[in-house]
C-alpha cells in the first residue's frame, strides 16, 4: 500500500537511517527531507527541508549507542516538527535507551527512564512507538499513548523455520527476571523451560550458577530482552554446556553489544546469536559470523500504517 499521496511523513536521525529507509520501503513512500548535522562548537543541527504542516509525523530514531547525542537529536526534531506545525508527532524508538535506569535501588539515585519520558513529551511528541522496553512499566511513565511492541514472534519464526522446536529444544531464561520472555517463547516453540539461578554465597566469591530444569542432550536457546557485555549470557552458556546441553544459541531484541560483548561471543560455546536490527551493529559485530540479524522493518511500518489509519495495534502484540 502506497501513503505517498497522504500527509504521512517519516523522517530519520544518524541512529539508524537503514531501518528507517527499510520502514519506508514497507509503506511504498519515501524518507522525508532532513538533514542531522553539527555546527563547529559541536551542537546538533537540524533541517527539516520539506513542509510537515498538517502532516502526521513519524520520527524514527533508536537511542542507542552514543546515547545522549541520539537522544538529544530526537528532541531537536520533535521540536523543530512541532515548531513547524506537524499536527502529530510519533517518536519512534526501537530502541529506549536509559530503560535500565527505571527505579530507584539506592539512596540518591535518578530515575533516568522516568526523566526521557518527561523531556520527550515536552519536547512535543505526541506519541510513543518502541519495542521491547527493557520494563513494561516504563509505559506508565508517559502521559501520552505508548505502543511497545514484541520482537519475540520474529525470533520464534526464525527458529520454527530453521526447525527448532519441539522436544529437543529448551528454552532459557539467563536469570529469575526474564521467565516470562522465555516462557512465551517455548510456547511459541512447543517445547520446556529451564532457568539459571544466579547465587553469590558472600561477597568476593564467584557467582554459582544453578540449571533448573533439563537441559541434557538438548539445544538450549538462550533469550533476553537486550545483551549488552555479554558477560551473563556467555556465562550462561558455558554453564549450559557443562550441564550436558549438546548445543547452545542465544537470542535477544536489543544488540546493545557494549566493550568486550563481541569478543565474548566470539570466544564462547554459543554457536549462534540471533538479534534484531533495533540497533546497528559496529563493524566489528557485522564481521562475526554467529552474528544473525532480523529485520524489525515490516512490524514497525505495520503498526505505523495502524496508528495513522487509526487502526488497533494491540493486534501486533
Amino acid at each position: 500500500m502506497s501513503l505517498v499521496h497522504k500527509k504521512m511523513k517519516i523522517f530519520t536521525g544518524n541512529a539508524n537511517p537503514d531501518l528507517a529507509r527499510e520502514i519506508a520501503q514497507n509503506l511504498g513512500m519515501s524518507l522525508g527531507q532532513s538533514n542531522v548535522s553539527r555546527f563547529k562548537d559541536e551542537e546538533i543541527s537540524v533541517d527539516i527541508n520539506e513542509t510537515v504542516r498538517g502532516a502526521d509525523v513519524f520520527l524514527v530514531q533508536p537511542t542507542s549507542r552514543p546515547v545522549n547525542d541520539h537522544l538529544m537529536e530526537l528532541l531537536i526534531m520533535i521540536d523543530a516538527c512541532k515548531r513547524a506545525s506537524a499536527k502529530s508527532i510519533t517518536a519512534v524508538l526501537p530502541y529506549y535507551g536509559y530503560a535500565r535506569q527505571d527505579r530507584k535501588t539506592k539512596p540518591r539515585e535518578p530515575i533516568a527512564a522516568k526523566l526521557v519520558a518527561n523531556l520527550l513529551t515536552a519536547a512535543g511528541a505526541s506519541r510513543i512507538l518502541t519495542m521491547d522496553l527493557h520494563a513494561g512499566q516504563i509505559q506508565g511513565f508517559f502521559d501520552i499513548p505508548v505502543d511497545n511492541l514484541k520482537g519475540l514472534p520474529i525470533l520464534a519464526n526464525y527458529f520454527i523455520k530453521k526447525g527448532y522446536n519441539g522436544e529437543d529444544i529448551v528454552v532459557v531464561s539467563p536469570d529469575v527476571g526474564g521467565v516470562t520472555r522465555a516462557r512465551e517463547l517455548a510456547q511459541h516453540l512447543g517445547t520446556n523451560l529451564a532457568i539459571i539461578d544466579k547465587r553469590r554465597p558472600k561477597a568476593n566469591v564467584a557467582e554459582i550458577m544453578n540449571i533448573i530444569g533439563d537441559v541434557e542432550g538438548k539445544t538450549a536457546i538462550m533469550v533476553d530482552d537486550l545483551i549488552d557485555t555479554a558477560g551473563t549470557i556467555t556465562q550462561g552458556a558455558k554453564a549450559l554446556r557443562e550441564a550436558g546441553a549438546k548445543d547452545v544459541m542465544a537470542c535477544c531484541s536489543h544488540a546493545v553489544f557494549s566493550k568486550p560483548a563481541v569478543e565474548r561471543l566470539a570466544e564462547s560455546v554459543l554457536s549462534e546469536v540471533i538479534v534484531t536490527n533495533s540497533i546497528p551493529l559496529s563493524e566489528e559485530a557485522a564481521q562475526l559470523d554467529k552474528i544473525k540479524v532480523l529485520s524489525i522493518a515490516s512490524l514497525l511500518a505495520e503498526a505505523i500504517r495502524r496508528i495513522y489509519e487509526e487502526l488497533s495495534v494491540s493486534v501486533l502484540f
